[in-house]
């Protein structure tokens, strides 16, 4: 007599999209969060936001950067967010590791030539 088990379910993550604002701590990041809430009363939406601790394993993010971070289990006392993807780079920020320059770029330094 075996009973099959079903292995436990995960729920599902919770995924955003912020802006890096810091990234003076090793490992770290500081990243803001913005959304758009409706007034209950009055005919206005109002722009909200959020600061995440998030953490980065690499440290390739920079402020200005976009990124997408994802919940996951305590790793600090203020940590719960990882970040998953750099979606796009602040223009202060370097080159990611691999990734063709942009068309931009390419144009700018053909000018200076």
């Amino acid at each position: 007599m075996t009973t099959l088990m079903k292995a436990p379910t995960r729920r599902s993550r919770k995924v955003r999209i912020g802006l890096v604002v810091s990234d003076r701590m090793m490992k770290t990041r500081v990243v803001r969060v913005n959304w758009l809430v409706r007034h209950p009363l009055y005919p206005r939406v109002i722009r909200r936001s959020e600061k995440f601790k998030v953490h980065d394993e690499t440290n390739s993010a920079r402020v200005g950067d976009w990124v997408k971070i994802m919940e996951t289990r305590p790793l600090s006392k203020d940590k719960r967010w990882r970040v998953v993807d750099i979606i796009r780079r602040g223009s202060s920020a370097p080159p990611i590791p691999g990734e063709e320059p942009s068309a931009k770029n390419d144009q700018e330094s053909r000018a200076a030539k």
